[in-house]
């Protein structure tokens, strides 16, 4: 039996002449945390909606947990839970009488619904806050209201679709952890981020997507050796990154890249060495990609 969540084989989409999707392909283990690493518009939310049964593909096949997310929704549904972009929580009612709602629409009884709602509410630093009305809670706040809300009930893979936007530093963090916690308990997480951060401290695995392609995967320390090991930056007069160049860190290979770029920069011109970072990784990742076509 395949030990895998979710399984996409040459998947396509198109809105009218535009197309999202271009024959994509992944396999996501069971218990890991999966990132779709990409821009605005590179097709991550698509890609989620047919997942998650919300969208057809228009060719290829994508499989969760062995169901066909087109020919057996039911089953599909039953395994998965999704988070989207923007929290779905009603700011009239508190955050205990939202979960509490959700719980007796899920159908638990009144008082599987009432330890339902304190488990989570616990669970999710939200206790302090439950008798608050939403529309007062911070944007973190309601992302992790949004977030007990998926798991109601217990679903194996559980979708993140970019869950952090739009949230400071501390709540991202903060929320970082949760999800951490999560895979501990043994659940799926695909995740969708522009965040290059985000990717590389949560994800076992990250598929880089550009123009509706996928151009990379592999773990985050994979993707940063293809770039390479050390990269040289270059700053100008005002410390501002003018060129970033791979190199192996090795003393013979940085003096021939200085040799190489000597005569094309300002002589004011400040070089620093540091490791790769995802940032490099998606730059060369997507440049590549946009140069190619």
């Amino acid at each position: 039996m395949s030990n895998l969540a979710i399984e996409v084989t040459g998947l396509r989409k198109k809105f009218g002449n535009q197309a999202v999707l271009d024959s994509i392909d992944l396999a996501v283990p069971a218990g890991t945390i999966y990132a779709l690493l990409g821009p605005n518009g590179a097709g991550k939310t698509t890609l989620i909606h047919i997942l998650t049964t919300l969208v057809t593909a228009d060719e290829g096949t994508a499989k969760v947990f062995g169901y066909d997310v087109a020919a057996d929704k039911e089953e599909v549904k039953r395994s998965i839970s999704l988070t989207g972009q923007f929290a779905a929580v009603d700011e009239v009612l508190t955050g205990e009488e939202n979960l509490r709602m959700i719980c007796r629409l899920s159908g638990l009884t009144s008082a599987e619904a009432r330890n339902r709602t304190a488990e989570l509410l616990r669970h999710f630093d939200l206790t302090p806050a439950a008798n608050k009305r939403v529309k007062t809670y911070s944007g973190g706040m309601r992302r992790r209201l949004d977030l007990a809300i998926s798991l109601v009930i217990d679903r194996p893979v559980l979708f993140l679709d970019e869950p952090t936007t739009g949230l400071d530093t501390m709540s991202r963090r903060a929320l970082w952890e949760i999800i951490l916690k999560l895979k501990e308990r043994g659940i799926t997480i695909f995740l969708t981020t522009q965040y290059l951060e985000e990717a590389d401290q949560l994800a076992d695995m990250v598929s880089v997507i550009t123009a509706g392609r996928v151009v990379a995967t592999g773990t985050p320390q994979e993707l940063k050796s293809r770039v390479g090991g050390e990269v040289l930056e270059l700053r100008d007069e005002k410390d501002e990154v003018i060129r970033i160049v791979s190199t192996t860190g090795s003393i013979h290979d940085v003096r021939q890249t200085l040799n190489e770029i000597a005569q094309s920069v300002p002589d004011q011109t400040r070089i620093y060495l540091r490791k790769t970072s995802m940032d490099d990784v998606f730059l060369a990742l997507t440049t590549q990609r946009t140069e190619g076509t």
